[in-house]
């Protein structure tokens, strides 16, 4: 194992599906919480148990299943929130598009991907790609929600995320797929949302049944 790496750990949270991740510098020994949805504890046991040191806690959007026990997990661990500058969620950290994040050594560059809602991000790092509701394996987020653009996520789905490397692992914001993680270009060659369209196509797609 390369101790250099960053370490990423995926947990099942809560009652809906939601992946909740733990992202560290196992060196330097400090980690992050991403989505600690309703329950954040599994995540923030694994740190403890690896003698990891939880110093932020990001939201890849602030819906509640992604956010509920943020401040709960902030509270006990001393962690700063971070969340993109149109979250409504209390934040420390305040994050824009191409910002990067630092982690003992590890680096979290912010993708600013509205459309799902106008706060939602991905973060790369290195050879992973946290996609939050953006991109699921096999599926996308829903854009008929009161804070979506389908006109965002057609431009966040089909520009910034089809013009990364193919070899991103995919770390989803929900188990809705066949599998936990994918790479993206499994998901730009077999996912039918991420298939070339123009907006208009785009918008008639995601407004079919």
């Amino acid at each position: 194992m390369d101790e250099t790496a960053p370490l990423i750990r995926q947990f099942k949270l809560g009652l809906m599906d939601n992946f909740g991740y733990l992202v560290a510098d196992r060196v330097a020994r400090v980690a992050a919480v991403v989505d600690p949805s309703f329950d954040g504890r599994p995540a923030q046991e694994e740190a403890g148990r690896l003698g990891l040191r939880i110093e932020l806690v990001l939201l890849t959007h602030g819906h509640p299943d992604h956010s509920s026990d943020v401040e709960r997990l902030a509270r006990e661990t001393g962690a700063k929130v971070a969340a993109h500058a149109l979250s409504r969620v209390r934040k420390d950290v305040t994050l824009e598009d191409g910002r990067v994040v630092k982690l003992g050594a590890v680096d979290l560059e912010v993708l600013h991907t509205p459309g799902h809602t106008a706060d939602s991000c991905c973060f790369r790092v290195e050879g992973a790609l946290l996609t939050g509701d953006t991109l699921f394996v096999g599926e996308c987020g829903r854009s008929d929600l009161p804070d979506s653009s389908v006109e965002a996520l057609h431009d966040s789905l089909l520009r910034r995320l089809r013009g990364l490397p193919d070899e991103l692992i995919v770390y989803p914001g929900h188990d809705y797929g066949p599998t936990p993680t994918s790479t993206l270009g499994h998901e730009k060659r077999h996912n039918y949302t991420l298939q070339p369209r123009t907006l208009p196509e785009f918008v008639r797609f995601m407004r079919e049944p």
